[in-house]
């Protein structure tokens, strides 16, 4: 087994500069994974499936002001550098780029990158200045890496799409790649702000889980999905979330609503959902598949 590299900590656009350039006069392609840090094993995963399709893995870790409304956790969302980086490093990353907000937001900042459509629905509905806030960061990440691929994960599904619609409308050269949600034993999608989450919320936020994939399993049974969606949102409730923001099925293509109440062969669609746990907001999703 070869040593472990030290990861090259990149604070400055310069800095990253240099590091790609290097890069590229070693034939290198270059690998991505944006972050807000307060990383965990689904993030690592993300790293190591940037692995599969790049000689080079860079991470970013920043935490973006604009995907924060007013009344949201920007102030008390965990900071956690020193053992991010650590976790990146096990994990055979590259480098870490770790910029400071006027990096990438400069004096009298007027850009604005926003995907119409995509970004007013389901999570856009409920927090409408989120995505402007993620395609505004992640569209100068990629102008600051450069790089060939970049690894999102599909916890945050939405946001996947919402990319990929970005990166085709501006014909930016980096392929998207979704990677599976990770899971804790009791099946709650690994989230940086699960550690808001007491004891007790903790035991209840495997129950979210637990419904959004017994609704699943009734919708690809051929049930109706709006009678599974009814049930889930029962499920959820009777857990102890709330208020539940949405249950929805939808195009995993396009995130359009499903012209049928059951799920017809050969659809390719997505259940998800978001409900509050006391002050956490959880979101998750699953795949759905109609029966051959």
């Amino acid at each position: 087994m070869s040593t472990q590299n030290k990861i090259q900590v990149l604070r400055t656009p310069e800095e990253l500069r240099r590091w790609h350039t290097a890069q590229r006069r070693a034939d290198k392609r270059i690998g991505f994974v944006p972050t807000m840090g307060a990383l965990h094993d689904g993030h690592v995963s993300l790293v190591k499936e940037a692995q599969k399709h790049a000689d080079s893995v860079i991470a970013s870790i920043f935490v973006n002001p604009t995907q924060f409304a007013p009344n949201e956790d920007f102030d008390s969302y965990p900071r956690t550098l020193d053992s991010d980086l650590e976790k990146l490093e096990a994990a055979g990353c590259c480098a870490a780029y770790c910029p400071v907000a006027r990096d990438l937001y400069p004096e009298g900042d007027a850009t604005k990158v926003y995907v119409e459509g995509l970004s007013s629905i389901l999570e856009g509905e409920h927090r409408p200045h989120f995505f402007g806030g993620v395609t505004n960061i992640v569209s100068r990440l990629f102008i600051h890496v450069a790089p060939d691929v970049a690894v999102f994960g599909q916890k945050d599904y939405q946001q996947l799409m919402i990319i990929k619609r970005m990166v085709k409308d501006l014909g930016m050269a980096v392929e998207i790649i979704g990677a599976p949600t990770i899971r804790e034993k009791d099946g709650l999608a690994m989230s940086s702000r699960n550690q808001y989450l007491s004891a007790d919320e903790r035991t209840k936020a495997g129950n979210f889980a637990g419904a959004l994939r017994k609704a699943a399993s009734s919708i690809e049974s051929g049930e109706s999905i709006k009678a599974s969606i009814d049930q889930a949102l029962k499920d959820i409730a009777t857990a102890g979330l709330g208020p539940i923001n949405y249950v929805a099925v939808r195009n995993a293509d396009t995130l359009a609503p499903l012209e049928s109440d059951t799920l017809e062969k050969g659809t390719n669609a997505r259940i998800l959902t978001a409900a509050w746990m006391g002050k956490t907001r959880l979101i998750d999703n699953l795949p759905l598949a109609g029966k051959k």
